[in-house]
């Protein structure tokens, strides 16, 4: 490479676009960490998505069609076949960039964003050409529903048909991410349609563990028995 082309690169580097921190957030707004980060849905998702060096499983940092355009933050964002390393670099998702914009998003319902979930955003990610887009709510009060969904038809949002599972249990299919989206008893949940199990959750996870550990403790005290009775 010659001194030319390699100050052009420096230079170049120089001038990448960062985008600002989102602002600090509400209290009232705070659900979004109890429902995806604190439980591990953020980082289950990862893993059961996979091919983390060209997969974007993110939120709570900006998306923008391009430097100087509109701004807006989600609580979640999937984005596949991307530059993860250049989102992180950008501190947001440049569609512009990227050269497509996110696959999935979703926004989990609050006091104070609720209304702009339902209708703002709504719009804007349908006019970015985001396929899915989806809304949680814990209670139900704010979104006016526990769980909703909408994919991309002809540049227009349709709704995405959402059963009853049984009591307390509602799920919509998630194509973009071949997963059931569940509100279960006010709790946010993944399951796999091909093996028809959940996606864990760090709770889950410690459970199985301490359950696995529990059951080696109890083999070792019998068989401590059992040595102790052949003696």
């Amino acid at each position: 490479m010659t001194t030319r082309q390699t100050n052009k690169r420096k230079k170049s580097e120089q001038q990448q676009f960062v985008l600002p921190d989102i602002p600090e957030r509400d209290p009232d707004d705070m659900t979004s960490s109890k429902h995806l980060s604190r439980n591990g849905n953020h980082h289950h998702l990862m893993q059961h998505l996979g091919k983390q060096e060209t997969t974007i499983v993110s939120g709570e940092m900006y998306i923008t069609p391009a430097p100087g355009s509109e701004m807006r933050y989600p609580d979640l964002m999937v984005v596949f076949d991307s530059d993860p390393v250049a989102y992180e670099r950008s501190n947001g998702y440049i569609i512009s960039q990227q050269r497509k914009p996110p696959d999935f998003v979703l926004e989990i319902a609050s006091r104070t964003t609720a209304t702009i979930d339902t209708t703002e955003k709504r719009d804007w990610y349908a006019s970015l050409g985001v396929p899915e887009y989806w809304r949680f709510d814990e209670t139900g009060e704010f979104h006016g529903t526990p769980l909703a969904g909408d994919r991309l038809v002809d540049g227009a949002y349709e709704p995405i048909a959402i059963e009853t599972v049984e009591e307390g249990v509602l799920q919509g299919f998630c194509a973009v991410l071949n997963l059931y989206i569940r509100w279960e008893r006010g709790e946010l949940r993944w399951h796999d349609p091909a093996t028809g199990q959940e996606i864990p959750t760090f709770l889950q996870e410690r459970d199985a563990r301490l359950a696995a550990e529990a059951r080696v403790r109890q083999l070792e005290e019998e068989l401590a028995r059992r040595e102790a009775g052949s003696r």
